[in-house]
């Protein structure tokens, strides 16, 4: 040490690479030696920093706790099942190596993916529950019984207030349920693993209740079943994400991928389009609306892709997800507006109650 100034020999770590900006962190050569800093310098880095991460990655950077290798995570080898799964899912949801490498190194396994396997078990069980009790799987909504559960949205029960969040336990056949089920464990569990279950929990409900507030507000006469508004927020919202990280994305035929993805999207809205303008078993209710679907698709485009963009950052940070979450809570207040006073000073028509 000369002139009463210290100076840090630091082994390669995210920290340096990172810049006050938040822009890509570069991965180091685990041989290389960074330059030396005068500590004051090292410590309005990581103050910068600071701002972006969330607590358990500061700390293990500024322990210097993470020392990346050259070599991508892909090469690693000796790796178990488990290991290779986790890797999987990093590849899978994450378009920087540092932040794969991040993950892959911290994922303890606790808590498990547990969020979408209670909700997607939870939706099994009703399913079968309701097809004992109707005695039909396909098509269970042309049953004059269905709408009479306590859980499907009906126009008549608005006032009902947890009517815009229940339905989603609720659909119309197997092929309706099978869909859903399908999209929302292939995208939801592995997001879910990476961002958890907290942040994967507030874009899928607010995807089911937009969906819901959409339809009460575009759609008034129609119910709504099904969880197509969280399983499209989630689903929309990756998929932009790997849209707008598309070089950065690792994962295995991703183009591919992203065109099935879209397949069974627009298969899943087309049969809900189609049924919605379907002659109802039951007139005069029509059959379950499809714009739930679409107000899943604004959320995931919009709260969801700033909370995918920010993997260990904390957003109560980020502007744009201020913004976006403003005007969400914006577009709520004005649907529950529109639903105390518009369907009386409109004289709208609504179906009888079931």
């Amino acid at each position: 040490m000369a002139g009463g100034n210290r100076e840090l020999t630091v082994t390669s770590s995210p920290a340096v690479a990172a810049n006050a900006e938040g822009e890509e962190i570069e991965v180091l050569e685990s041989t290389d030696v960074l330059p030396v800093a005068p500590e004051d310098k090292w410590k309005e880095l990581f103050d910068k920093m600071s701002n972006k991460r969330s607590n358990s990655f500061r700390r293990a950077i500024l322990q210097g706790g993470r020392h990346l290798k050259g070599n991508s995570l892909r090469d690693e080898v000796g790796l178990g099942l488990s290991q290779r799964l986790v890797r999987h899912v990093a590849y899978e949801t994450l378009p920087r190596e540092v932040d794969r490498k991040w993950y892959f190194d911290s994922y303890n396994y606790w808590p498990p993916p547990w969020l979408i396997l209670t909700i997607t078990i939870l939706e099994v069980v009703v399913f079968f529950y309701y097809g004992c009790h109707l005695d039909r799987l396909v098509l269970q909504v042309s049953s004059s019984s269905f709408l009479k559960s306590p859980l499907p949205y009906h126009p008549q029960l608005r006032a009902q207030a947890w009517r815009y969040l229940s339905y989603i336990f609720m659909h119309t056949g197997i092929e309706h349920l099978s869909l859903n089920m399908a999209m929302q464990l292939l995208v939801g569990v592995p997001l879910e693993m990476v961002h958890g279950a907290a942040r994967i929990g507030l874009v899928y409900a607010c995807g089911v209740l937009a969906g819901s507030l959409a339809v009460s507000v575009t759609d008034m006469t129609a119910p709504v079943v099904g969880s197509s508004g969280g399983v499209y927020a989630l689903v929309s919202a990756h998929l932009a994400n790997v849209v707008m990280n598309w070089s950065g994305m690792k994962c295995q035929f991703k183009l591919f991928r992203m065109a099935m993805a879209l397949v069974c999207m627009s298969v899943e809205f087309g049969r809900a389009v189609w049924l919605r303008f379907y002659p109802p078993a039951f007139p005069p209710c029509p059959n379950p609306s499809f714009v739930a679907h679409l107000g899943g698709v604004m959320v995931g485009l919009t709260l969801g892709v700033v909370v995918l963009q920010n993997y260990e950052q904390r957003l109560q940070e980020q502007s744009l997800f201020w913004i976006f979450f403003c005007v969400y809570t914006l577009f709520v207040l004005c649907a529950v507006f529109w639903n105390i006073f518009a369907y009386s000073l409109l004289e709208v028509r609504l179906p009888p109650p079931p």
